[in-house]
């Protein structure tokens, strides 16, 4: 190999680790710096919010250590800075949906904010590196308190919750109404 060859390699080496380096970095920094959305960034607040509840704790717990009685605990915890009123089973205006005047019973956190909140927070986990085998946030129990919640709410609030059913075609609703006008025979 001759000395311009030897040139010629090593320029070309370079020129091309010298524009595919920046733009690789800067594609990276783009990717890093890309706003996120408001979910992703719920998400990330929540993750940090139970976080910080773990490690404020006595004694800390770790994430590993976590269970689904820690993220009870949490939500039961979080229902001091709720904004739902819950009418408890004595109050004049239990079952009511618009109470005609204040009344003392609590504030809370409303079911179907504690639903997304688990749902954000599932999804953190395994993003974090956790199983979904071991989600805490997945439980059976979690499932259970979030279903009594809604169920607790409803009742003080005196709105079913209703399961919704699936919107069904507009042309199978037509040909049922065509059907149930015909004259019977």
């Amino acid at each position: 190999m001759s000395s311009s060859d030897k040139g010629k390699n090593y320029s070309e080496g370079s020129s091309s680790r010298s524009v595919t380096n920046p733009d690789i970095h800067h594609h990276q920094q783009q990717h890093q710096q890309a706003p996120l959305s408001r979910y992703e960034s719920q998400k990330r607040r929540d993750w940090n919010t139970f976080g910080q509840y773990l490690k404020n704790q006595r004694p800390p717990i770790s994430l590993s250590q976590c269970n689904s009685n820690h993220v009870l605990e949490f939500l039961r915890y979080l229902d001091q800075f709720g904004k739902t009123k819950v009418h408890i089973q004595g109050c004049v205006f239990f079952g009511q949906p618009e109470p005609p005047a204040p009344c003392t019973c609590p504030l809370r956190q409303a079911w179907g904010s504690l639903d997304a909140l688990i749902g954000r927070l599932r999804a953190a986990y395994e993003e974090n590196g956790g199983s979904p085998e071991t989600n805490p946030f997945g439980s059976g129990s979690i499932r259970v308190y979030l279903r009594e919640v809604r169920e607790c709410q409803a009742k003080a609030r005196g709105i079913p919750y209703k399961k919704k059913k699936k919107k069904r075609n507009q042309v199978t609703r037509a040909a049922e109404e065509d059907e149930s006008n015909q004259p019977a025979m």
